[in-house]
């Protein structure tokens, strides 16, 4: 029974709220939720000031169901007005070093990047899929766009948080970090474990353990971005 609720969790999640939310409460909630105030600077915080700023690039407002759903993922994890939803693996290296004083806004950043990119991109797929009774390979184009959203956050968080290169040495950790991680990969992962889960969703056992597996790996990358660098 645990592993079909946790099926469940990896498959259903919070995309089947979003189907009935749609845009305009996404969005809202976007704006409106605020990561909770502390002494120090808020990892989380970091990772939603970029979203936002990215967002009023788009409008103001998030477009397709495919985009849609991975925001609903996001806040389902971050933030803590959504009752009953366990913490992904890939977000929880945020919450536990998220005012840590070693890490750097970009790792932060770069963190929160990995976790929508490295795993809730796959299950907003298999989410948007089963609102839109459709095959991942009919939700191409809008995964390519929400391929470019990403991308975008990515030049953000290069244009606003990345030191100036003359003020970092070739051997500062950040150098190397910054360097190991590469988002055009992580979306061709993301698309082909979107493909799997989509292939597994009558396997009901299978389908949750490769949708765990697809957790704890994105956690152990997130990990290793926010590593201390001074």
């Amino acid at each position: 029974m645990a592993q079909f609720e946790q099926l469940e969790q990896v498959v259903d999640g919070p995309g089947a709220e979003g189907a009935r939310t749609g845009t305009g409460t996404v969005t809202a909630r976007m704006r409106s939720f605020r990561p909770s105030a502390g002494r120090g600077e808020d990892g989380i915080a970091v990772f939603h000031r970029v979203c936002l700023a990215v967002l009023d690039t788009q409008g103001g407002a998030v477009s397709g169901v495919l985009a849609e759903r991975l925001a609903e993922r996001y806040l389902a994890a971050v933030d803590p007005t959504v009752a009953g939803q366990r913490t992904p693996d890939c977000w929880r290296p945020l919450f536990q070093y998220r005012r840590h004083p070693g890490v750097r806004p970009v790792q932060f950043a770069l963190a929160g990047l990995n976790a929508q990119a490295g795993h809730d991109l796959a299950l907003a797929v298999v989410d948007a899929c089963r609102t839109l009774h459709c095959a991942p390979a009919d939700l191409e184009e809008e995964f390519d766009g929400a391929g470019g959203l990403l991308l975008m956050l990515e030049e953000r968080i290069g244009e606003e948080l990345m030191p100036d290169p003359e003020s970092l040495e070739v051997t500062d950790p950040l150098t190397h970090l910054v360097g190991s991680w590469n988002l055009e990969r992580a979306c061709e992962a993301s698309w082909s474990a979107a493909r799997v889960l989509w292939r597994l969703r009558d396997v009901p056992l299978l389908a949750a353990e490769f949708g765990q597996r697809l957790d704890a790996g994105a956690g152990l990358v997130g990990r290793c971005l926010l590593t201390p660098c001074r």
